[in-house]
């Protein structure tokens, strides 16, 4: 039996603090854009789209913690990430540094709007992101349930330079040709990309592609219709409000978790 004198108290540990994972990879695609995974705790379990607090520790002790959508489905054993790089960002100047065997904070509660349970049955999914915003529908066209609920799934992605584009070129193309997503994504699969200071097959905002009907017409698909479309969108706050607004227009209803409907926003969005 062990003294009073001699007793020691465990020190207590808070379950909600975030865990250190490992950085495994690191690709940057720009001087402004970059991709990072890291190791998945056993334990942590997230639905495609969500978003989950990741950081940095400060020398003061207290981390620096931002809202990233997690990249990666929710079947993939490591945890990817897409940043956009701020020089003078209290996280992010010092995450685009990060290289393998680093150590990167990861909270324990993911959540997000960006989820099929907040989407009521339809026949076409919208994807529309604008830069950074891609992030969780790269999540989303490698989740097979995505290839079930739905027979059309367009992913559009707007950015100012071709360069930026090459992250959502990348996961699509793998998607397509992906030993077993390849099969479900192979003819649903579409991804519309444009850029709006550079020359490009594609180019303009994506508000002013649906106003105009270009967007549609390009496809080869009818303008919205709430009965068949569905959409996430994800991106600046500007072009997502405007985007919702289209939506609205179009007589798409706005969904979340408690309440499914046609269409649903990421507000915690930043970047």
């Amino acid at each position: 039996m062990t003294s009073a004198s001699t007793e020691t108290t465990a020190p207590r540990v808070n379950p909600n603090a975030p865990t250190e994972e490992t950085v495994l990879s690191v690709h940057h695609y720009t001087d402004r854009l970059f991709k990072f995974r890291l190791t998945r705790p056993a334990s942590f379990r997230f639905r495609s789209g969500e978003f989950i607090m990741i950081g940095l520790p400060r020398d003061d002790g207290k981390p620096i913690l931002r809202a990233y959508s997690v990249a990666s489905p929710s079947w993939d054993e490591e945890l990817e990430f897409y940043s956009i790089k701020v020089q003078d960002g209290p996280l992010t100047s010092r995450l685009q540094k990060i290289q393998p065997g680093d150590k990167v904070l990861l909270g324990k509660k993911p959540t997000g709007t960006l989820v099929h349970d907040a989407l009521v049955p339809g026949k076409r999914l919208w994807c529309f992101s604008t830069g950074t915003g891609f992030a969780p529908f790269a999540s989303i066209v490698r989740d097979p349930e995505t290839y079930e609920k739905f027979e059309e799934v367009i992913v559009t992605h707007t950015c100012r330079d071709v360069a930026e584009l090459a992250y959502s070129r990348e996961v699509v193309d793998e998607t397509l040709n992906h030993e077993f997503l390849g099969e479900l994504a192979q003819g649903k699969l579409r991804r519309y990309a444009t850029c709006t200071r550079e020359a490009y097959e594609f180019s303009g905002r994506p508000t002013d592609l649906i106003r105009s009907g270009k967007l549609f017409e390009d496809l080869g698909v009818p303008p919205l219709d709430p009965a068949v479309d569905r959409a996430m969108i994800c991106g600046s706050m500007p072009m997502t409000l405007e985007l919702k607004q289209l939506m609205l227009e179009a007589g798409l209803t706005e969904g979340s978790n408690a309440a499914p409907a046609e269409f649903v926003i990421e507000k915690a969005f930043v970047g």
